[in-house]
């Protein structure tokens, strides 16, 4: 999804995020039909995925960057590998 909503290229983490917030502020200004606040809960719906998949994939990089050299061979406590 585009900065305009439009299908498109997936945007970055900050660019979701931005969205989503002003997405927010704009649902808790009021105003809107009901039709409105219910077409921008969806978006809201579809950046918060985005935002999470981006953290997902935030946290395994992470994870695989501070394993421990010994857990990355698959060698158990005694430097077996299990079963």
């Amino acid at each position: 999804m585009t900065r305009d909503g439009e299908p498109g290229q997936r945007p970055s983490y900050e660019q979701a995020r931005d969205q989503l917030i002003d997405l927010v502020k704009r649902l808790e200004a009021g105003g809107l039909t009901l039709e409105e606040s219910l077409d921008l809960w969806e978006r809201g719906e579809r950046l918060a995925a985005i935002c999470e998949e981006w953290l997902d994939g935030a946290r395994a990089r992470l994870a695989a960057a501070t394993r421990a050299p010994d857990e990355e061979a698959g060698s158990g406590e005694n430097g077996t590998a299990p079963f």
